[in-house]
């Protein structure tokens, strides 16, 4: 498995303009990643999830998962361009129905995930991961292992943003998924 390499420098260097970064933020001393301004930014949000959608176009999805909340917002849209389905996983408590969950370390706590029991995800079902960020690993390996509690296989996990001075690609490549994130922001970076 192979870390995959960064977009073109423009798409990168756009991307990362629209991005704020707000310190302090859930809890002192963490550096907040705020996507938002991506998202209000029309053009900047439809280059984002074309390349996501465009990176993984290849590996041949049949359904895109994203992480509550701001996966949805990017893995909607890279469903639509890649013309498969959406499925949620969500916070504890979230879904109706019979769910499947896998409880999560993260920067600043722990959490659960769930993922409805009926998804449409089973043996051998080609899942790509999307979500905001990338920082720890532990929401996208919760959804991970999810996937393949369900017998589905992980063809791939999309970032908008990846934090390389945190262990989530290193914890990614040791799960055996390919991930791919549109720029990246190193420690103090603004």
């Amino acid at each position: 498995m192979r870390r995959v390499s960064k977009p073109d420098e423009s798409l990168a260097a756009r991307i990362k303009s629209l991005i704020r970064t707000v310190p302090d933020f859930p809890i002192p001393g963490i550096r907040f990643r705020d996507v938002m301004g991506l998202v209000e930014d029309p053009d900047g949000f439809r280059a984002a999830t074309a390349g996501l959608a465009d990176r993984f176009r290849d590996a041949a999805p049949e359904v895109v998962v994203g992480i509550e909340a701001r996966g949805f917002i990017f893995g909607v849209p890279v469903a639509q361009e890649l013309g498969v389905g959406f499925i949620a996983v969500r916070k504890a408590g979230k879904l109706p129905g019979e769910v499947i969950g896998a409880d999560y370390d993260l920067e600043y706590g722990s959490a659960r995930l769930e993922m409805q029991a009926a998804a449409p995800i089973g043996h051998g079902t080609r899942v790509l991961l999307i979500d905001d960020l990338l920082a720890t690993g532990g929401s996208a390996a919760a959804a991970i292992r999810l996937v393949r509690g369900m017998d589905g296989k992980v063809v791939g996990a999309g970032f908008v943003v990846d934090l390389p001075e945190l262990p989530g690609a290193t914890r990614l490549r040791e799960l055996g998924v390919e991930m791919f994130a549109l720029c990246e922001f190193l420690g103090d970076e603004e």
